[in-house]
């Protein structure tokens, strides 16, 4: 469905906002769209390719080594500042061996050039745009923002776009078409929908095009980016002015303010498909095992139980060490497909029931976020398939690019100062294991631990500090609030655990 994402104020940026509207593709168009993706793959990946052995001599250099020397601030004014003489020389080794924008700009124009048919296929804007993406990504590796990149392949290079709406990838608006080149889409607009007509109606920036797979098909979208803000007419999304504390957990977020509270689950009710996804994937292995013999070592017997008795037969498992050429019949690329679409599914299932958390927790409880600073990719390794199901790290990022879109103020506070999860209203703290649910304060108060640490949150001020002493003063009249939203928790609890009646 068209969607309409929300501007990004972050670095002081422009504001600015997504459109999203599907095209009509016909196959003639869609042979030229993955003859022009296939090109802009080969050469973003001959572009990083290069980028990645330019970031190595730059690495490597002397003068590298002793700009990493220089201190990261100075005195100025009496307040500490970023330095900037290490910035200038972070800079003159990466010019030096031209692991610039521009550079990189240059080298893909170049191997377009010389290969004929990518610059055939693409517009300089489009060239010029991908060298852009490849330094963005390739840069943070400098930056000590990434461990590395990963090469694109069909799948996972899904966009191109340009670098003016005027020119190379652009909509034709009195057509209402997308045009690149000798190509034209029409453009399906919902002209009832206020987002999409109030995108449509905006200042744009540029376009890009966007290639998905749904139901085993190819569909094409465009999106253009567009200057301002998105629709506000909707007096319900409206966020509210207030502020609200937010606790994070593994399957759950609470969140208070003095207007309301709630403890709601992450991706509530989402279809997992794991019965549908185990079945398929034992009918692809016993495809490949039968089609690919040579791939697999011979099974073996193994004994298992308490006194080693039972014999079991284990299937072999695949060789190492070389390349091995796999032979996929039709039957196992059409499972493949219909894999893929389940997951996608709940991929997209689980992203919609977390945004529209993030937006009921902005209306109902405030745009200024008080939150843990945790990071989820540490939940990671422990709770893995809990994260992969319930993805609490997109939810909060959904929230604080919301929150920040719309104003809002974000303050982040350590774990370890606050301990709001051990923290009681005289001061104590006392630690709990990770099971224990309910909060037993030292002065007589018991509430669901995870509302309780929202609550504390909301005390935390700008510095870090949590003041007890005012959570403990405001809980009289913050009392009932907690305790509907509790009472709630648990009814929705109850319901999900109650049977459901069989139909006669």
């Amino acid at each position: 469905m068209p969607r309409e994402i929300t501007p990004s104020l972050r670095h002081g940026l422009r504001p600015t906002f997504v459109v999203e509207y599907p095209a009509i593709v016909d196959s003639k168009a869609q042979k030229e769209l993955d003859a022009s993706f296939n090109a802009g793959l080969r050469l973003l990946n001959t572009v990083q390719n290069e980028a990645l052995i330019r970031i190595e001599m730059v690495r490597q250099s002397s003068a590298w080594a002793d700009a990493k020397k220089l201190p990261k601030t100075i005195t100025k004014k009496g307040k500490p500042t970023k330095n900037p003489e290490r910035a200038k020389a972070f800079e003159a080794v990466k010019k030096a061996y031209r692991f610039t924008e521009f550079e990189l700009q240059d080298y893909a124009t170049l191997v377009a050039k010389r290969s004929k048919w990518i610059w055939e296929k693409l517009d300089s804007q489009s060239i010029q745009k991908i060298a852009t993406r490849v330094f963005n990504a390739v840069n943070k590796i400098l930056t000590g923002r990434a461990l590395k990149v990963r090469f694109k392949n069909n799948r996972s290079f899904s966009s191109m776009e340009g670098k003016q709406i005027g020119t190379g990838i652009r909509v034709d608006k009195k057509m209402q078409m997308f045009v690149w080149g000798k190509l034209r889409c029409p453009l399906i607009i919902d002209w009832d929908d206020p987002c999409q007509k109030h995108g449509w109606d905006s200042k744009w920036k540029y376009a890009r095009i966007i290639r998905r797979e749904l139901n085993g098909k190819t569909r094409w979208f465009v999106q253009i980016v567009c200057e301002g803000i998105p629709y506000q007419g909707r007096e319900n999304t409206q966020p509210l002015d207030a502020k609200v504390s937010i606790d994070l957990n593994i399957s759950n977020v609470a969140y208070f303010s003095f207007k309301k509270a709630g403890l709601k689950p992450f991706a509530d009710k989402v279809p997992t498909f794991e019965k549908e996804i185990k079945v398929i994937q034992r009918s692809q292995d016993r495809s490949r095992r039968i089609n690919n013999p040579d791939n697999f070592n011979s099974n073996d017997i193994v004994f298992k139980g308490k006194k080693k008795g039972r014999k079991v037969k284990r299937k072999g498992q695949i060789k190492r060490g070389k390349k091995l050429h796999w032979n996929n019949s039709k039957n196992y690329r059409r499972l493949l497909h219909k894999r893929r679409e389940l997951e996608r599914r709940k991929t997209a299932y689980a992203r919609s029931q977390n945004r529209a958390l993030a937006n009921d927790i902005l209306r109902n409880g405030g745009k200024h976020l008080n939150l843990e600073d945790v990071s989820v990719k540490g939940w990671q390794r422990r709770y893995g398939k809990a994260i992969s199901a319930k993805s609490p790290g997109f939810f909060q990022s959904e929230l604080l690019r919301k929150a920040e879109s719309a104003g809002g103020v974000v303050n982040k506070y350590s774990t370890q100062k606050t301990a709001c999860s051990q923290t009681h209203l005289d001061g104590s703290r006392v630690k709990k294991k990770l099971s224990e649910r309910i909060h037993y304060d030292q002065t007589g108060i018991v509430m669901h631990r995870d509302l309780f640490s929202a609550y504390l949150g909301l005390f935390v001020h700008q510095d870090g500090y949590l003041s007890v002493e005012d959570a403990f003063r405001q809980y009289p009249g913050s009392e009932p609030i907690l305790s509907a939203a509790w009472a709630e928790f648990q009814k929705r609890s109850s319901d999900k655990a109650r049977p459901s009646p069989r139909s006669s």
